[in-house]
């Protein structure tokens, strides 16, 4: 959640993400209605229960007349403490709620939709098929000329939008990601195998209960929920806790399976492995101070773009526009792929700095000269099965082979080129 502090200092500043958001502006009026109150029925409590304590002595020293006066006056004050406790705690009730619906205070990203987004840059220059002589296939038909994908058994299985990844299409996932790990632990991550299953607190601690709840898979019956990114888990993992920081940020590589229900999302990126309810992701995830948070997070972008150079794939960096932004998000960069069949780019890194959001109500501090104090929080992904989609029309050949990119062929044993089944 934001820091109450910064809405009581500063309300036009949580005002103007929420517009640039698109969200209701008054709901920060809202928390500081009920802060007020809080507030309020907090040092009318206090007041009272000192009179309280104070009438105690007296009646112990007092008789007659005036000891019942004084107990007529006891039983009065016993009776206002309980009232201005219960409005306390109705209004921090109350105040809890408000805020746990304010999204993240955006810092820096442009404001507007989803089509508001401002390009950083373009590396790379996307293939001219037609110079080439041959039409581009997609992934998906590639894909099952390669006996690497099969979404019609996936389907059998488990239903619309699930799949095998088979033969050397389970292969590439595998090096995608592996590849992803080692350049983790090179730049110094501690590499981390996480649950997929977390509490509701811990999920909704992460930001991810709110707007984006429809995406979350949950099992009713045990009170979990199926993760769409370890980025929850690694949020959870130091839950409640003061970490060291005196060394610099603690990074964290996270690998698991990724669950989302794609609601809404019918009829959009059906066909293949491009918007899938399953997947296989590493995320990074740092802990730093919040005066490192800015830094930290053009270092986790620097090393997304190192993955993407590895697997030579022509893209563009995007700076996402406020109201495209999670929850938890301040700020997000985006590297998307060029996709030759749909002449148009696809997501497949992001990175977001979270601030203080994730830290604060999953209680994550550091301890300072001044006391303790919330940390910030990062996190962006270093690859994921969706990339299989982007190598596949990238580099493909007009036979229906696909040429292997340098920095994964250490991870396929040394292949250069994946062959069609005959």
């Amino acid at each position: 959640m934001i820091d109450i502090r910064l809405l009581r200092d500063n309300p036009d500043v949580v005002r103007a993400s929420q517009q640039a958001r698109g969200e209701d502006p008054t709901l920060v009026d809202a928390v500081l209605s009920a802060d007020a109150r809080r507030r309020s029925s907090l040092a009318q409590y206090e007041s009272l229960r000192a009179e309280q304590k104070a009438m105690g002595k007296q009646v112990a020293q007092a008789s007659g007349d005036e000891k019942a006066a004084l107990l007529a006056r006891t039983k009065e004050l016993a009776e206002q403490v309980k009232a201005h406790q219960a409005e306390a705690n109705a209004a921090e009730s109350e105040l809890d709620e408000l805020l746990y619906r304010i999204p993240n205070v955006v810092e820096g990203a442009p404001a507007g939709g989803e089509a508001d987004f401002v390009t950083l840059k373009h590396v790379g220059t996307p293939r001219d098929f037609a110079a080439e002589g041959f039409e581009p296939r997609d992934h998906l038909a590639i894909g099952e000329g390669l006996g690497a994908i099969d979404t019609t058994r996936g389907a059998k299985v488990s239903g619309s939008r699930f799949y095998f990844l088979t033969g050397v299409g389970a292969r590439l996932e595998l090096a995608i990601l592996n590849a992803a790990m080692d350049l983790a632990v090179e730049a110094g991550f501690t590499p981390m195998i996480t649950p997929t299953l977390v509490t509701p607190e811990t999920m909704r601690g992460t930001g991810f209960l709110g707007a984006h709840a429809d995406e979350i898979y949950r099992l009713e019956r045990d009170d979990l929920y199926l993760v769409g990114t370890s980025e929850v888990a690694l949020a959870g993992y130091h839950g409640d806790e003061i970490v060291d920081l005196s060394s610099g940020p603690k990074r964290y590589a996270g690998w698991s399976a990724c669950y989302r229900r794609e609601a809404g999302s019918h009829g959009k990126d059906v066909r293949g492995i491009i918007r899938v309810h399953q997947f296989q992701k590493v995320e990074m995830f740092s802990y730093c101070a919040v005066e490192d948070a800015a830094a930290e997070h053009e270092r986790l972008l620097a090393w997304e773009e190192a993955m993407m150079a590895k697997v030579e794939l022509p893209y563009r960096v995007i700076d996402t526009a406020a109201g495209d932004l999670g929850t938890s998000a301040a700020r997000k960069f985006d590297c998307e792929a060029w996709l030759p069949t749909q002449e148009r780019f696809l997501e497949l890194t992001s990175t977001s700095n979270c601030t203080t959001f994730q830290a604060r109500r999953m209680n994550v501090r550091e301890r300072t000269e001044d006391g303790t104090r919330t940390v910030a929080t990062l996190n962006g992904t270093l690859g994921t099965t969706r990339w299989i989609v982007a190598i596949l029309e990238n580099h493909q050949q007009p036979d229906g082979s696909v040429r292997v990119p340098e920095g994964l062929r250490p991870y396929l044993g040394g292949l250069e080129v994946l062959e069609p089944v005959r």
